[in-house]
């Protein structure tokens, strides 16, 4: 059995948990069920089922404090019973396996995203770090992105290689997202968009979300982590991930984190300046934040968990960012979004 700690509790070591979201004012999240590349077929479906029942269970041991939502209008919903949102998410479609009926399952599970890909190539298509085994989708992923339109869940293109998702933008009828990354106008690595399909994402009607990690948002960072020597340590993650029960294991990987916090960081003003570039090349109504918590080993300066989130919203402020617009930037965007996925 898959364990997570318990989100109903503060944890100094947690970047999300249902204290933090309330202290930062966040009342609705993702949580996604991450797959790891290495997983395949079956194991990967299993892997993420006992994730997603995990999740279910943390849920219905908080009841005074969160309820899950399926849809934006749960999320207000919620809101309006004072309750925080837990929305369900799959990161790396290995869990479908090449089985349609497996992503019809999932959604009702209440699943409400798929990424694509995540470290490595699969059989849906080629991720921006793997070995181009397809050229963009696979043959299985020109059926899957109809089917998703179909089952209206929506399609997260984060991960993916730059002619993957151009396949995507192409093949979908229906909005996409790119849920946590950066620009790659202001920062090299793989995991960054090219505004050409910042753009094309936008035109789509979808939504481009800004993370916290500072490798996807300032090239300088990416040098202090290569000379650090802590690349080499941050291996003990993946050991954490495989056990996450195992108290040395855990151990190993707060203090990797702890050394991490310890470098010199990019600040809430980077993750702004993506955001602002984003938003000149995408429009306001194209841009969201999506951190990728508890998916991170490091972020920026000022952004350790979730419920420092007041700081980028006032440094948007500061920058002219009226209430309205950083709303949609918060969260409206992505959940017209996810609405604009489920009309028939």
């Amino acid at each position: 059995m898959v364990r997570l700690r318990d989100f109903g509790v503060d944890n100094a070591f947690a970047q999300v948990d249902f204290p933090k979201m309330r202290r930062g004012g966040v009342d609705a999240s993702f949580f996604a069920a991450y797959v790891p590349a290495r997983l395949q077929g079956q194991e990967a479906t299993d892997y993420a089922r006992r994730l997603l029942e995990e999740t279910f269970r943390q849920v219905s041991q908080n009841t005074d404090k969160v309820a899950f939502a399926r849809c934006a209008g749960g999320v207000r919903r919620n809101r309006r019973a004072g309750l925080l949102s837990v929305l369900l998410g799959i990161e790396n479609a290995s869990a479908l396996q090449e089985d349609l009926s497996l992503l019809k399952d999932f959604y009702k599970r209440g699943v409400r995203y798929v990424t694509l890909t995540h470290s490595a190539d699969n059989q849906v298509g080629d991720s921006c770090t793997g070995k181009g085994t397809w050229g963009g989708l696979s043959p299985f992923g020109k059926q899957l992105v109809p089917e998703m339109n179909r089952c209206r869940m929506l399609i997260d293109v984060a991960h993916a290689a730059d002619a993957t998702i151009r396949d995507v933008l192409a093949l979908s009828a229906r909005p996409v997202a790119y849920t946590h990354g950066g620009c790659r106008a202001l920062a090299s690595h793989r995991r960054c968009l090219p505004d050409e399909l910042i753009r094309g994402i936008a035109d789509g009607g979808g939504v481009v979300c800004i993370s916290i990690y500072p490798p996807f948002l300032d090239d300088a960072f990416v040098r202090t982590l290569a000379e650090s020597g802590l690349e080499e340590k941050m291996s003990v993650e993946d050991a954490f991930i495989a056990d996450p029960a195992d108290p040395a294991k855990r151990a190993a990987w707060e203090a990797v984190q702890l050394e991490l916090q310890q470098l010199k960081r990019p600040g809430v003003e980077r993750v702004a300046d993506h955001i602002e570039h984003a938003v000149a090349v995408a429009g306001i109504d194209h841009v969201g934040i999506g951190t990728d918590y508890d998916g991170i080993e490091v972020t920026v300066a000022g952004l350790e968990d979730v419920s420092r989130f007041p700081a980028l919203w006032e440094e948007l402020r500061r920058r002219g960012f009226s209430a309205g617009e950083i709303s949609r930037i918060a969260g409206g965007n992505l959940l017209r979004v996810l609405s604009a996925v489920r009309k028939a």
